[in-house]
């Protein structure tokens, strides 16, 4: 009768129920009810080709070889379901936490930003800062290729991938445990949506500016400069706080 005035289908009215946006509920519809959910081929989200030659067991035998080797560990923090999420960075032997503001969480995004950091370092910086990552099984990691290669397509290799075995979070402990420092600022549940990468670099250099008893005392951000040097920690945006004015809670970020 009105749908002259409504300007959309019948479909998208039903849609519009089931996401509940109007009072009426799917209960209210008489045969909606009645009718069981089609069927749906689960989605394949992950190449399982990727970890061909890349799996948690490779990773041991590459770190056997190559003992000396810094390891990075790769993964991501979940705001509201939807919504923005971190890419988080972790060096594991000055326990150095990076942190990417991501608008989803999509391999594009992911690789975006490695490459943008190999533009901003170089290819020579990249490569002794970023040997090996270690990350799990998420979809948003399924394409290492790109990370690997050169945004130039020269095809040459500027690091090397590989992933933890499924549902074993603790062969990556160290970024997990670098992560309850994110939740003490950002606690479970929160929205990403309104934060900004500033907003992520002024939290990350809070917690790389806090002393470790595993660093002797000293913080990552020390840890780091002594490693790399402070150029390298200024290219990757990281500054020091000092420590009577480091806020480890949520009021850091409150908006």
């Amino acid at each position: 009768t009105h749908k002259d005035e409504l300007m959309c289908s019948e479909k998208t009215l039903y849609n519009y129920v089931d996401g509940c946006l109007f009072d009426i509920r799917n209960i209210d519809l008489p045969r909606k009810v009645k009718y069981r959910p089609r069927y749906k081929k689960p989605e394949l989200k992950v190449d399982r080709g990727c970890r061909v030659g890349r799996n948690y067991h490779d990773y041991e035998v590459y770190m056997e070889q190559h003992p000396d080797t810094a390891v990075v560990q790769m993964d991501s923090v979940i705001g509201s379901k939807g919504g923005k999420v971190l890419l988080t960075i972790y060096f594991v032997n000055v326990s150095l936490m990076l942190g990417f503001l991501r608008e989803a969480n999509t391999s594009k995004s992911v690789i975006d930003i490695y490459d943008e950091l190999y533009h901003r370092l170089g290819g020579q910086d990249f490569r002794k800062l970023f040997p090996v990552i270690l990350t799990d099984n998420g979809s948003e990691f399924s394409n290492p290729k790109c990370i690997e290669n050169g945004p130039d397509g020269k095809g040459f290799q500027r690091t090397r991938i590989y992933y933890c075995n499924p549902s074993a979070p603790y062969q990556k402990a160290e970024i997990e445990v670098g992560h309850e420092f994110i939740r003490r600022i950002l606690p479970k549940g929160r929205s990403f949506d309104e934060l900004t990468q500033a907003d992520v670099e002024l939290m990350m250099n809070h917690i790389n500016s806090y002393r470790r008893r595993k660093l002797n005392g000293k913080s990552p951000y020390e840890a780091f400069c002594f490693y790399y040097g402070e150029d390298l920690a200024e290219r990757l945006g990281c500054q020091e706080v000092a420590a009577k004015d480091i806020n480890l809670t949520a009021r850091l970020l409150k908006k």
